[in-house]
């Protein structure tokens, strides 16, 4: 929730609480208009492949063209509240039109998914019969071991709820890097 303590586990999420804390400062201070929000996990078509679901779907592509039958990936344990990046930019468009200024709203599907179930269900999608090998190279350091947002303030305020399911968020990245 959005009331939660915030406890950043690296310095990215740490710069993202210090973005937070001095754009509502500004708000105090000034009276601009600020509004906060949290997106949760989120893809889509043309994602860079450096993000682990693109980077899933080359791999198997990878395999396909290549007769493999182990892909190598990362932590698959992890569980995200992933998000179609288009339903992510409507709720920042509701929240201008019906946001408060000064509150903190969580742009999240209120769901979660494993890493390894995201990485089967493309598999699925690519019809690859490839199986993950965990490789600790690609394992980040610090994973927060579950991470899903609960969005009822955000849809109690504005309506929104996602547009998309998590098998068509899918499908859109898969048809996105098609060969």
């Amino acid at each position: 929730k959005e009331t939660d303590a915030v406890a950043p586990s690296t310095p990215y999420a740490a710069s993202k609480v210090g973005a937070e804390l001095a754009g509502l400062e500004v708000w105090r201070r000034t009276g601009l208009p600020v509004i906060v929000a949290r997106s949760f996990t989120h893809t889509g078509p043309g994602q860079d492949g450096r993000f682990v679901l693109p980077s899933f779907v080359a791999r198997l592509r990878e395999a396909r063209a290549n007769g493999m039958r182990r892909v190598r990936t990362g932590n698959l344990d992890p569980v995200r509240d992933l998000l179609d990046v288009r339903d992510v930019v409507e709720a920042y468009l509701l929240l201008l039109r019906s946001g408060q200024a000064g509150e903190i709203y969580n742009v999240a599907r209120g769901e979660g998914a494993s890493v390894g179930e995201l990485f089967r269900m493309l598999a699925d999608l690519l019809a690859v019969p490839a199986e993950p090998e965990p490789d600790p190279s690609l394992a980040r350091r610090a994973d927060i071991p579950h991470l899903v947002g609960d969005s009822t303030k955000l849809r109690r305020v504005t309506g929104w709820a996602p547009a998309r399911t998590l098998q068509q968020t899918l499908r859109g990245l898969v048809d996105a890097e098609a060969d």
